[in-house]
């Protein structure tokens, strides 16, 4: 059954060039790498509406009493622990994998997950629920940058990736609104059940749409395709041998932990902005999340302007746009959490948080270390990225809960949070992350 299973999920056999002109060909790879990029844009976002619905549902679950914010943080931390793991080793397997189905099956079931989480209300089976969801969320980036770099040649990436990057934003904003109208019209398991259903549907979709590696249409390889072969060399080597490659690298492990110090900032505030804005600045549930929801408004142009500001303005080098954004990125975070409450400064701190966070988590996150790896070994180099951010978005939960938790304390009867400490280890993050995007400042590609 295992083998089944296996040879199922395997990427297919090369077919036959397929017959026909040049212009015959060209049509044919175009209409199916547009339908590839359109399932890995909209999925990717599916896959953010279930994992940022937690996000929304922490504040009622804390005001029912089925969680405290200490339980909240370690629950965060297992589901991106097992991300992170699951980012790791599911983007290395991407390399060798059938990706349309490799991403619609981590979707389904990562829905199935959330819809069984809206019929539980303690606390040690949402945590393994949350977990599970976790390593079926790292079902979905790797496909879709192996996808990406199968598809599209190496003069195009910046900007398409950039613009598929967009996907995240739009499945958060679409979260914090949608998910938190539901929450208040319903109840905290219907934000679970209903956004589950609504992706499940989507995963089918997806399934119909998406196509695996060109030749396995019998279609060319995009290199061939659009005369766009990379510099380095890679043909003599085996895909194991390329990964090992990027294992070794430091300065791949010196991205990694720039990108680690970058989610924790960027995860505190996407997974603990609501109550910080409820708590330390009175908003109402649906005002703090209409602040966040600009964010990743903001975001949208952030991504898909990165890619190619860099490859327009910086002859497709990453650093100085990566460092101009670091700072930003950081101030943006120092205004929001240590400025006075006030609407407008809110808003404007979340606008420039959403721009640079779109555009470094982009960079960060997987751009300039594909840059700098061969492009067989993509998933691997999204693996070792994955795996350090997402390690620091677990203790970034673990952290924060804890700091948040031990500062709480009780007048009149109501807990009252303080955010202080937690909002400084934020900071320092941001802060942290750009500087060590810095020391990889001339690192160029080899095989």
């Amino acid at each position: 059954m295992f083998q089944s299973i296996s040879k199922f999920m395997m990427t297919g056999p090369n077919k036959p060039l397929m017959a026909g002109d040049q212009g015959q060909i060209a049509t044919a790879f175009n209409k199916i790498r547009w339908q590839v990029f359109t399932s890995i844009t909209l999925g990717y976002a599916l896959f953010y509406v279930l994992r940022l619905s937690f996000s929304v549902i922490k504040k009622p679950l804390m005001a029912a009493g089925v969680l405290d914010a200490q339980q909240i943080g370690v629950m965060g931390s297992v589901f991106f622990a097992t991300y992170g793991i699951g980012k790791f080793t599911n983007s290395f397997l991407a390399d060798r994998m059938n990706n349309k189905r490799f991403f619609a099956m981590g979707l389904f079931m990562s829905s199935i997950i959330s819809v069984s989480m809206g019929f539980v209300n303690s606390y040690v089976p949402l945590v393994v629920l949350w977990g599970l969801n976790g390593w079926f969320q790292s079902y979905g980036a790797g496909p879709c940058i192996v996808s990406l770099n199968h598809w599209f040649s190496n003069r195009e990436r910046g900007t398409f990736y950039g613009v598929w990057f967009t996907s995240h934003n739009l499945g958060a904003a679409f979260t914090y609104m949608a998910t938190a109208a539901i929450v208040g019209a319903y109840s905290w398991q219907m934000g679970f059940i209903m956004p589950g259903i609504v992706c499940m549907f989507g995963s089918f979709i997806i399934y119909f749409f998406m196509s695996d590696r060109p030749e396995t249409r019998g279609l060319p390889n995009v290199a061939d395709f659009k005369n766009d072969h990379a510099e380095i060399v890679e043909k003599d080597k085996s895909v194991g041998a390329l990964q090992w490659e990027v294992v070794k690298r430091p300065a791949v492990w010196i991205l990694g932990f720039s990108s680690l110090f970058c989610y924790i900032a960027r995860y505190a505030i996407e997974s603990w902005g609501i109550i910080y804005l409820t708590e330390a600045k009175a908003y109402t549930t649906m005002g703090a999340s209409g602040v966040l929801s600009v964010m990743q408004f903001a975001g949208i142009f952030g991504a898909l302007t990165c890619g190619l500001v860099s490859d327009k303005f910086f002859n497709h080098r990453r650093n100085m746009p990566a460092l101009i954004y670091g700072v930003l990125y950081a101030l943006s975070i120092a205004a929001f959490v240590w400025a006075p409450a006030n609407k407008w400064i809110d808003m404007g701190s979340m606008v420039v948080y959403g721009f640079t966070m779109g555009a470094l988590v982009c960079y960060l996150g997987g751009l300039m270390a594909v840059d700098i790896c061969p492009k067989r070994a993509t998933g691997a180099a999204m693996g070792m990225i994955g795996l350090l951010s997402y390690g620091g978005a677990a203790a970034q939960e673990l952290i924060s809960g804890y700091l948040i938790k031990s500062h709480m304390t009780i007048v009149n009867g109501k807990k009252i949070y303080d955010f202080a400490l937690a909002a400084d280890f934020w900071v320092a993050s941001a802060v942290i992350s750009f500087l060590l995007a810095a020391c990889v400042w001339n690192v160029k590609a080899k095989d």
